[in-house]
Order: structure tokens, then C-alpha cells, then sequence
């Protein structure tokens, strides 16, 4: 694989999104470039960072009681909580503080909430935050959860996102696909780098990578 280009937000300059070109297998799809979220999850600057800019979609009439978090996001959803309280995001929670929680999913790829996990859902104005959406499907079926265990979606936000629009509501991305001009997703038996003979570097999903070779 080559060196991972690096991805400068336009609107926010101090988010730098590491992709790396090569050819890679994700669950639903194979992709040219792994984006790499790993320092934008789990370095304390750069999630604050990520979560300051993700607030700015929110306004003061919205409300927000969970924040549902995807594939290691916890660390983003914790300062994105901070982030709209200060803005005056409300929360209808009788403490006046939005949860941070996460799904549990079985091998099956089925989502659930605990006992102990659903008063957080049922009844509750949730925004969804992800690493990342390519073909929508993971966030499809998390909206469905959500809304399953009587939640009500107050918003979708991810730090990359392939697709606007996801079970009719709009994704809040700080990265598109305008950002990565020749970013290219395609069905797995309709891969052209596949036609083409290229190997498959590594299998990828919104924890990492695993290289094959």
C-alpha cells in the first residue's frame, strides 16, 4: 500500500483525515481508500476537535438526551455532550445531561440495548454518531434500533459519510465525498479493481485494518 494522503478539512483546518490508497474489503463493500479515524477517535486534541465541529450542526432548539456512539466514537461523543450543552442544546433527561452509550452487537451483526441500557433509548431524543458511513447500511440499521427501543433520531452526525441522506434524515459529515475526489465504493462482485486483478491489501471496518499480505 502507499502512504496515506492526508484529507485537510475545508471548513475546519486543524481535522486532518489520513486516507490510505489501496484496495480494501469492508463488510458491505470494497473501497480504494481506508480513512483512517483512529487518532480522531482516541487522541484527546483531535477528538475535541472533531466534536467541536460536529456541534455546530446542532442548534439551541434541538434536543439531545443520548448520544448513541458507533465503532469506537465514545471519546467524540463525550466532548460533543460537553460541546452542546455549552451551546445551549437541550436535554429533556431529569438530570439535564445527555447519556453516552453504545450498542452491543453479536456476531449475527444483530443490535441491542440491555435491560439496564434501554431507559437511556426508550423515549428519548438520541443523535447517532459514527466514524464513518459508505454505503449507509450500518447507520440504516442503527436508526431502525434506535427507533425499535422507542427512541426518537434528534440528528445524525459522522466524521465521513459517502452518502446525505439516510431513512429520509440528513447526515451531518465533516468529510464528503467531494473532499476525496477519486474516493470509489462498489459493490463486492462489481469491484473494478477486483476486474482488474488488483489484491486485496486488507479487510476493514469502522475499528481498523488487517492487511492480507
Amino acid at each position: 500500500m502507499q502512504d496515506a494522503k492526508k484529507i485537510i478539512s475545508k471548513a475546519h483546518p486543524d481535522i486532518v483525515l489520513p486516507a490510505i490508497p489501496g484496495h480494501f474489503v469492508t463488510p458491505s463493500s470494497h473501497i480504494n481508500y481506508y480513512l483512517d479515524m483512529s487518532m480522531l477517535k482516541a487522541r484527546q486534541s483531535e477528538a475535541w476537535a472533531v466534536a467541536k465541529a460536529m456541534a455546530e450542526a446542532y442548534v439551541a432548539s434541538t434536543i439531545v438526551d443520548t448520544i448513541v456512539c458507533m465503532e469506537g466514537c465514545e471519546v467524540i461523543g463525550s466532548y460533543l455532550a460537553e460541546q452542546l450543552t455549552k451551546a445551549g442544546v437541550l436535554s429533556m433527561n431529569a438530570h439535564k445531561t445527555i447519556y453516552i452509550t453504545s450498542p452491543e452487537i453479536h456476531t449475527t451483526d444483530q443490535m441491542l440495548f440491555r435491560e439496564n441500557l434501554k431507559p437511556m433509548i426508550r423515549n428519548k431524543h438520541v443523535l447517532l454518531l459514527l466514524p464513518a458511513a459508505t454505503t449507509g447500511n450500518t447507520m440504516s440499521r442503527m436508526i431502525n434500533t434506535i427507533l425499535y427501543y422507542g427512541g426518537t433520531i434528534s440528528g445524525v452526525s459522522a466524521i465521513f459519510s459517502a452518502v446525505n441522506k439516510i431513512n429520509g434524515i440528513h447526515v451531518n459529515a465533516l468529510f464528503t465525498m467531494a473532499d476525496i475526489a477519486d474516493y470509489k465504493m462498489s459493490a463486492p462482485d462489481q469491484c473494478p479493481l477486483c476486474r482488474d486483478g488488483v489484491p486485496i491489501d486488507a479487510l476493514a471496518n469502522g475499528y481498523g485494518y488487517s492487511l492480507l499480505k
